[in-house]
């Protein structure tokens, strides 16, 4: 089950942002957020949105992947494709977050009728789960 961890991620971003020998001016300014905005999500006061985690792990030159399950938006017992999979629909900026929703939903529906149980998906807009399915794992399909 994913859940918020903002003061892990802030962690692990301010390691990532010294070990690239970034100042965090220069990381906000590559990344195209404010300065006081980063390190408001450095030190675990703010809840970053997909697609500004996406923005700073480009900037870093990191997997948004990586973000996106340090900071509980994705599960990290998942396969590597589905997260992959996950994290392309969170990021993109062409859609909302309702948007995203939806596809991650209808996502996860098709994966369950082709034989796949999802545990959950994460409700980016609430932070929340909503309970799609039983365990993770292939299902035996059934004759028919």
């Amino acid at each position: 089950m994913a859940s918020l961890n903002v003061g892990n991620l802030g962690e692990y971003l301010r390691e990532q942002r010294r070990n690239a020998q970034l100042s965090l001016r220069q990381l906000a300014d590559a990344a195209g957020v404010s300065n006081p905005y980063l390190s408001q999500i450095e030190r675990g006061l703010r809840k970053p949105s997909a697609e500004v985690l996406q923005q700073v792990a480009k900037a870093l030159r990191i997997s948004a992947e990586t973000l996106y399950v340090r900071a509980g938006i994705l599960d990290a017992e998942r396969p590597r494709d589905e997260v992959e999979t996950r994290g392309v629909i969170l990021a993109d900026p062409t859609l909302n977050e309702r948007q995203k929703q939806v596809l991650l939903q209808i996502y996860e529906s098709f994966r369950k009728e082709n034989g796949f149980e999802i545990a959950g998906v994460l409700d980016v807009d609430a932070g929340v789960e909503g309970d799609l399915g039983g365990g993770a794992g292939p299902r035996e399909p059934t004759a028919g």
